[in-house]
């Protein structure tokens, strides 16, 4: 099985990489992991792992200016229905619509929106360290306890359909930690921070 992590220049590659080499030794899974921007190995991989760390927008922005990445990432992942993994932001660009910094376009894979998280008084943004997990059924968590902990670095969040958040946590209010329909899924937390339940969660996804 190949599995491509998408280089564009945002996300904690070496940590992502360095996650799901750990997890395909591990567990045994025989995966071919690869760092890639590379639009043919994309379009031709198995699986697709979107890391994402800074704004909305840069993101976005980054992805589309690699000549053919986005398309690949289409082809594969709209038209194939390759399983697909974002990361943070790598999830927060499914949304239809962004307003970090500015109003700007996401993939429009999943419905909604990503805003500001808004909090009482006594909680700082970004929401950063530890928070238990709520995850409903789904393969993806499997044999991971409900209420487990995983690390969250973030200051915005995915508002979407319900039907489409297979776990939440709560801070100051509840939000999203993870996503899922068909065969797209995305994390707000990093499993590549979150020791043993990310390495069981990678698994989950490599396995799916």
């Amino acid at each position: 099985m190949k599995i491509a992590i998408i280089n564009y220049g945002y996300g904690n590659l070496h940590s992502v990489a360095k996650a799901f080499e750990k997890a395909n030794f591990d567990f045994n899974l025989n995966s071919n992991i690869e760092v890639t921007n590379n639009p043919s190995k994309i379009e031709n991989a198995d699986k697709i792992v979107l890391p994402g760390v800074g704004s909305f927008l840069d993101c976005s922005t980054a992805i589309k200016q690699i000549d053919g990445v986005y398309d690949a990432m289409q082809e594969n992942i709209i038209h194939k229905k390759n399983k697909f993994m974002g990361i943070c932001v790598g999830m927060q660009l499914l949304a239809d619509i962004g307003y970090e910094n500015q109003e700007c376009n996401g993939f429009g894979w999943l419905p909604g929106s990503v805003e500001k998280i808004q909090v009482s008084p006594e909680y700082k943004i970004p929401h950063m360290g530890w928070n238990e997990v709520n995850a409903i059924e789904s393969p993806l968590f499997k044999g991971i306890s409900n209420n487990s902990d995983f690390y969250f670095v973030h200051s915005y969040h995915f508002k979407t359909a319900k039907e489409n958040i297979v776990a939440s946590t709560i801070y100051s209010s509840e939000i999203t930690a993870a996503v899922q329909k068909d065969n797209i899924f995305g994390t707000q937390f990093h499993p590549e921070k979150s020791h043993n339940n990310g390495q069981l969660l990678i698994k989950n996804f490599i396995d799916w």
